[in-house]
């Protein structure tokens, strides 16, 4: 079972910038889509981002749109989700999905088979 492997969540004050990433255990696992979710205490995890893997189209919230910026490295076989000028409201639980071929939508949780442990982002005010 491929795993996702998340890192670069932590701390920072409104305005700042965070780059998280996101990586599959086996190497040569490469989805048909690469989301990003994220959940706040209290409330339903919501869409974030989302690229399909073959012409990497990206897809984006409304709440986050012109200030994250989803991205890949071949290379590494990574996926990066780049976070600028943060609001507390930002805050929340960011978790990485992977399709493993077109399930439907690229919005919703559902629609994804594999996913990271989540990484916290706090952005403070």
């Amino acid at each position: 079972q491929v795993q996702l492997v998340e890192s670069g969540g932590g701390f920072v004050q409104t305005g700042g910038s965070l780059r998280l990433s996101c990586s599959p255990s086996e190497r040569t696992f490469t989805g048909y889509a690469m989301g990003w979710f994220r959940q706040a205490p209290g409330k339903e995890r919501e869409f974030v981002a989302a690229a399909r893997w073959y012409d990497f189209r990206e897809y984006y919230a409304d709440s986050v749109k012109d200030r994250f910026t989803i991205s890949r490295d071949n290379a590494k076989n990574t996926v990066y989700l780049q976070m600028d000028s943060l609001k507390p409201e930002d805050s929340a639980i960011y978790y990485c999905a992977a399709q493993s071929e077109y399930r439907g939508s690229y919005h919703y949780d559902f629609a994804y088979n594999y996913w990271g442990q989540g990484t916290q982002v706090t952005v403070s005010s």
